[in-house]
C-alpha cells in the first residue's frame, strides 16, 4: 500500500506563494502519473494539475495554468506544486494523488487515481 504524506499548506495573502510536497512510501515502479486536486468548502473535489512517471508531461486545469508548476523527483519519491499569485479562490484542502496503472495519457479524473494523501489546508487571503 502506498502511503501519501502532503506538507507546506499554510496561510498566506494573495498575491502570495507556497510549494506544497508530497512524499510517497514506496518505490516509484508502484507508481505513474501523480497529481493534486483540492476540495473548497461545500464543494465538489477538482483537479489542479498531474504529471506523468517521468516528468515530461504534465496537465493543469484552466484555472491555475500560468500560476502553479507541477513537477517531481523520483529519486527523493517526492511530486510537488509550485503556486504563486495566489489568489483567495484558491483556498481549499488540497490532495496529492497517486495512480498505479498505465495509461497513454495523464489522468485529470478522480477516479483513475488509487491512492490519495489526507490534504494540507491553504487559505489565501484577500
Amino acid at each position: 500500500q502506498v502511503q501519501l504524506v502532503e506538507s507546506g499548506g499554510g496561510l498566506v495573502q494573495a498575491g502570495g506563494s507556497l510549494r506544497l510536497s508530497c512524499t510517497y512510501s514506496q518505490g516509484t515502479s508502484s507508481i505513474y502519473a501523480m497529481g493534486w486536486f483540492r476540495q473548497a468548502p461545500g464543494k465538489v473535489r477538482e483537479f489542479v494539475a498531474a504529471i506523468s512517471r517521468s516528468g515530461g508531461s504534465t496537465d493543469y486545469a484552466d484555472s491555475v495554468k500560468g500560476r502553479f508548476t507541477i513537477s517531481r523527483d523520483n529519486a527523493k519519491k517526492t511530486v510537488y506544486l509550485q503556486m504563486n499569485s495566489l489568489k483567495p479562490e484558491d483556498t481549499a484542502v488540497y490532495y496529492c494523488t497517486a495512480d498505479r496503472s498505465v495509461r497513454g495519457v495523464i489522468p485529470t479524473g478522480l477516479l483513475f487515481y488509487d491512492y490519495w494523501g489526507q490534504g494540507t489546508q491553504v487559505t489565501v487571503s484577500s
